[in-house]
């Protein structure tokens, strides 16, 4: 029933009659609490590979296995869900908001529901990209990098020398949850003009900006503006910075592209803490080195974890390794997403279908509603 003895887990309530895999060791505990009370047996892989390999995940999962939470940096496709499927599978979650990495095809074929974690990363994702966004202005990696090589001898009148935002224009790309709150932090804290792209006009982002523009009229300040702009190429000409909030799919993979790259101001700033792919790396690259002013800020990588030849050596770019969602308490909200998301399925309860999933994650433990906050393919297997 157990996994393969070679490979090392850590099991939580041992005589529990559904046995749950957990490919990584997750924050917090009311994860585990939901899944123990749900009648579970939870093995969790202490194995010291960042990223494991589907051999090592097949040997995990072993001939009895009823539900697996995953991470966002394995291949979820037919193979996995066909061995879940054979061990008695029929509960998956990515411990994610985002499953490019997992072939939702091939679950539903295997009928395994597929969960993520959406609804607790909005706002985490939002101020890393703000952190971002301000680290790459006033070129904090680099002033840090020469404090700590023991330079510093003194004050100087250009020493490290950035660009100052307020007023200033902020150009977003996909005004969904996430931009919009990234947009919302730039204009209050800031009172930059917003421009966006996005398919569908963003009301309630156009109107919140109008009103807090007539805020600002009213105590005698500039009113700041939102307006929807109809192509990306339109954003990046006119922006100061732009941040990176699209979904990848065939049209946005490398939309920032050399063409688009060399629309945007020779100093202006790009923010990426959406899909690595949107950017072409190697592009992004030539331009950084071809325009020292130019800088950027990514928490996401084309082939991560790698990262472009040269990308490392370019002191006008901000890199960070995908910690986006690394606030304690949105990463401890993801791991109780997944939990019940497979508790639920284990137990033929219902898929929430609700937007606001924080009754999963705050208040008692016994109110946390019977149901899977999230299910992508629910859909397809009529649940």
């Amino acid at each position: 029933m157990a996994s393969s003895s070679q490979i090392p887990v850590k099991v939580h309530n041992e005589g529990g009659q559904k046995r749950v895999l957990v490919t990584k060791e997750l924050p917090g505990d009311r994860w585990l609490q939901v899944l123990t009370s749900a009648g579970c047996r939870v093995e969790v892989c202490t194995h010291p590979d960042t990223i494991l390999s589907n051999s090592t995940i097949k040997q995990l999962i072993g001939d009895k296995c009823h539900g697996v939470i995953g991470q966002l940096t394995e291949d979820w496709g037919d193979e996995l869900f066909g061995a879940l499927k054979k061990a008695g599978g029929s509960a998956y979650s990515n411990y994610a908001v985002g499953y490019n990495n997992v072939d939702v095809a091939a679950a539903t074929r295997h009928g395994i529901p597929v969960g993520n974690t959406p609804g607790v990363l909005t706002e985490t994702t939002a101020e890393l990209a703000l952190a971002l966004t301000f680290s790459a202005a006033r070129r904090v990696v680099e002033a840090d990098k020469f404090m700590r090589g023991g330079q510093y001898k003194g004050w100087l009148p250009n020493l490290f020398v950035g660009n100052l935002l307020q007023n200033k224009t902020v150009g977003v790309v996909g005004a969904g949850r996430i931009g919009t709150a990234y947009a919302r932090m730039m204009a209050e804290g800031h009172k930059m003009d917003i421009v966006y792209y996005d398919p569908y006009p963003n009301k309630f982002l156009e109107d919140y900006v109008a009103k807090y523009g007539k805020l600002l009229e009213s105590v005698g300040e500039r009113a700041i503006t939102c307006t929807r702009l109809e192509t990306v190429e339109e954003v990046l000409k006119q922006a100061d910075v732009v941040s990176l909030h699209c979904n990848l799919d065939a049209k946005t993979k490398h939309l920032m592209n050399k063409e688009r790259l060399n629309m945007m101001k020779k100093d202006a700033i790009l923010v990426n803490a959406a899909r690595g792919p949107v950017i072409d790396e190697v592009a992004l690259v030539n331009h950084l080195k071809a325009n020292p002013e130019f800088r950027v800020g990514l928490d996401v990588f084309e082939d991560e974890p790698a990262m472009k030849p040269g990308l490392a050596d370019c002191d006008n770019a901000v890199i960070v390794p995908h910690i986006a969602s690394a606030s304690l308490w949105t990463r401890a909200g993801m791991a109780t997403l997944a939990a019940c998301n497979v508790a639920a399925r284990l137990h033929g309860q219902p898929v929430w279908n609700k937007p606001d999933v924080l009754p999963f994650v705050d208040g008692p433990f016994e109110s946390i509603p019977k149901a899977s906050p999230s299910i992508v393919n629910a859909k397809d297997l009529s649940l």
